[in-house]
């Protein structure tokens, strides 16, 4: 058993039978109070946001997880085939467990799947992605110095603002955890 002081962003506990992910981590101790840890966790299985209070020193039931690097290959309705580079073994994840990582999710690229025994967890992909601009509307010449953003369509299917001199076709790397525009990428 671990206790509250080994909370950390990133790591798995079960609470209230549900296994979860935690968030962020705060520990507080407020003027003539007893200490606290203020927890923000995801729930894996429906992905709903969750907030509880630990008593300093409470102990917590920590859950191992283990990544292993996997290859998007494609998606067949509501699943996601992924594939083991050293094995070659390909296996489904249903769409509920990929959750919003689909948004950015080209064919080839490289993953880390989270695994409790021989269940997927979560899909984790690369801080920043390279993806090209399906279409947006045409920029104007001059248009670099104000911070006006523009909707624009990404191969992936998901729409994100980017500003005013990205143009259709254009590469862009977007950052994956917020899925904001980062920067313009030459070929």
């Amino acid at each position: 058993m671990a206790t509250t002081s080994d909370l950390r962003p990133g790591i798995f506990i079960r609470f209230n039978g549900e296994l979860c992910q935690v968030l962020e981590s705060e520990h507080r101790t407020p003027g003539n109070l007893r200490a606290f840890y203020q927890v923000k966790m995801r729930i894996v299985r429906s992905g709903k946001l969750l907030e509880n209070r630990f008593r300093s020193g409470e102990e917590i039931d920590l859950v191992r997880v283990e990544r292993r690097p996997y290859q998007f290959l494609y998606r067949d309705g509501e699943v996601y085939v992924f594939m083991e580079q050293e094995t070659y073994e390909q296996i489904p994840v249903d769409g509920s467990v990929v959750g919003d990582a689909a948004r950015f999710l080209k064919e080839g690229q490289d993953v880390e799947l989270m695994f409790e025994g021989d269940t997927v967890l979560s899909v984790e992909l690369p801080p920043h992605v390279v993806v090209r601009v399906e279409y947006t509307e045409p920029g104007f010449k001059g248009d670099t110095t104000s911070n006006v953003l523009k909707p624009a369509r990404l191969e992936t299917g998901a729409t994100i603002d980017v500003p005013l001199f990205v143009n259709t076709g254009d590469l862009i790397r977007v950052d994956t955890r917020t899925g904001e525009y980062v920067e313009r990428v030459k070929e």
